[in-house]
């Protein structure tokens, strides 16, 4: 039996993804989710694929120069059971990036820490544009679970001294750790010419050698499988 025949391919509800992700990846918390896509095997849930709008406004905001801020998305979640035919990962995901919308920039990272390489990217036949910046983030001992840009936004935007407001209310609670730097993959969806624009707009370079980690797994949680969570 192929693959096709096998498994199928949902646009689900972002709170369907919720109980696989927190159990199944390995940084158990959840991302912002804008699109989801379950992989099914009859009526039993596989995998989930999800994107939502990427934390690094930055990267949004410049990437591309100041076009398709827009229509840019990243892929932040994959995760899927174990035991599953080779091929099926690369299926799923080209499945769901078929289903978003057009025209369209998805990045997704791999991270160094966690020994990935992004090996599904490379398959796919992403673009590879080198290791994201070095920086530090803020962290509150015993808020461990908010994202750093949490953290940040709940003292305010605009010219405001964040990290000087967070020192005041949390004091030796507030700290900084160096985040891991990750393998940064870009995919471009849409017609000929929106996709030569892209490449033409990119600031980063598309002609970059694939990088080699030793694969590693990483330590989960109990995977599950959920029957279908939508009619």
């Amino acid at each position: 039996m192929s693959v096709k025949e096998k498994y199928h391919v949902e646009q689900i509800p972002a709170e369907a993804t919720h109980e696989f992700i927190l159990k199944s990846h390995y940084a158990h918390r959840l991302p912002s989710i804008t699109y989801a896509f379950g992989l099914y095997e009859e009526l039993v849930l596989k995998g989930v694929c999800t994107f939502g709008r990427p934390v690094a406004h930055r990267l949004v905001d410049y990437s591309f120069k100041g076009h398709y801020t827009k229509q840019f998305m990243e892929l932040n979640r994959l995760c899927v059971v174990e035991g599953l035919e080779r091929n099926v990962l690369s299926w799923f995901v080209s499945y769901a990036l078929k289903m978003l919308p057009s025209p369209m920039v998805v990045v997704s990272y791999a991270d160094k820490e966690q020994h990935h390489a992004g090996y599904i990217y490379q398959a796919l036949n992403f673009y590879y544009t080198g290791l994201s910046a070095e920086r530090k983030d803020p962290f509150i001992r015993g808020l461990e679970h908010k994202h750093y840009t949490s953290i940040y936004d709940s003292m305010g935007r605009g010219k405001v001294n964040r990290s000087e407001k967070l020192k005041k209310q949390y004091g030796d609670r507030f700290y900084y750790k160096i985040r891991s730097r990750k393998h940064r993959y870009f995919h471009f969806i849409g017609s000929k010419k929106e996709i030569k624009e892209m490449k033409n707009l990119c600031i980063y370079p598309l002609n970059l050698p694939y990088p080699k980690e030793d694969p590693q797994r990483y330590e989960t949680k109990k995977v599950i499988t959920l029957k279908r969570l939508i009619p």
